[in-house]
């Protein structure tokens, strides 16, 4: 079994299927992908692929397996150039970072800066996504590191460094009269419509969680991936906003109000994760550090 063979597997896998943007991925003619797919299930002797007529549709149990295989072997090979790559010193590369879009907003712009001075031959490739699609990256090693909040730790493939703690701010126009009471009670907050983050982001289990405990039901009238847009409606009067207070940005958002709410909810954790397994490049590994020393100073800790 070739080495091509196993990433035209994967590439298809990640291609949804389709040969043809498989092929294009790979930069090969669709008959030399179908002809790889062909020989890797005379070889393993069974189907890898679910199909509806000619065309692939998923993969078969076996299948599946192969895949995480394919994966893994794919990983090492990597893993074998990345040291190939230290021992010759070489300070080039390419760093794929996943986060979601207020780490990318809010937390990565002075880490980058930080790390494009110190090594300015690096490209660096940042994806944005949900928490859920931010561990399939990492675990994919489609990425090297996947900077996120939740449910990483649910996973013993995958390494995750903490590196700082946050939580959640208030954010309303001036006048509003939610700030009279000097401290904010989860039942004030229930009192108003409520502007945050959709379920699968920025802690939002966890804040749901909480209301759950104390037996109240908040009216969330706007859930959003990203706090710009939560700001946005926050100053069209549609609601009250709570946001990470990370993305709080003093001058910017001058004209409006924030209240700390760390009394209400409990913290959460933002950490760096990785494959357990994975040879990290020095370069990778100086991002870490830059992130945990910028991350620390920015919330003060």
């Amino acid at each position: 079994m070739q080495l091509r063979q196993l990433r035209s597997l994967v590439t298809l896998v990640d291609c949804d299927f389709n040969v043809s943007r498989a092929a294009k991925a790979l930069h090969l003619v669709q008959p030399a992908v179908s002809q790889h797919l062909k020989q890797m299930e005379e070889e393993v002797g069974a189907r890898l692929f679910a199909r509806h007529g000619t065309r692939l549709t998923g993969l078969t149990d076996i299948g599946e397996t192969v895949t995480h295989y394919a994966r893994k072997a794919l990983a090492d090979v990597g893993n074998i150039l990345a040291v190939s790559q230290e021992h010759l010193g070489e300070e080039r590369g390419v760093l794929r970072i996943a986060s979601t879009h207020t780490q990318a907003r809010y937390v990565l712009p002075p880490v980058i800066r930080r790390f494009r001075h110190a090594y300015p031959n690096v490209e660096l490739h940042i994806q944005q996504g949900s928490p859920h699609q931010l561990v399939d990256m990492a675990l994919q090693d489609t990425v090297d590191l996947a900077i996120c909040t939740d449910i990483v730790d649910g996973y013993p493939a995958l390494r995750a460094l903490p590196c700082y703690r946050w939580n959640r701010c208030l954010i309303v126009p001036a006048g509003h009269p939610i700030l009279e009471p000097d401290e904010l009670s989860l039942e004030a907050l229930c009192a108003h419509p409520l502007i945050t983050y959709v379920f699968g982001m920025t802690g939002r289990g966890h804040f749901s969680d909480t209301f759950a405990a104390a037996g109240l039901h908040p009216k969330i009238v706007l859930g959003a991936a990203d706090t710009d847009i939560i700001k946005t409606y926050v100053r069209e009067g549609m609601g009250v906003g709570i946001i990470t207070c990370l993305a709080y940005e003093y001058e910017r958002d001058s004209d409006l109000h924030m209240r700390d709410l760390s009394h209400l909810f409990p913290w959460e954790t933002t950490k760096i994760a990785f494959l357990r397994d994975k040879f990290l490049r020095g370069f990778q590994q100086k991002f870490i550090d830059i992130f945990q020393a910028e991350t620390r100073y920015l919330m003060g800790s």
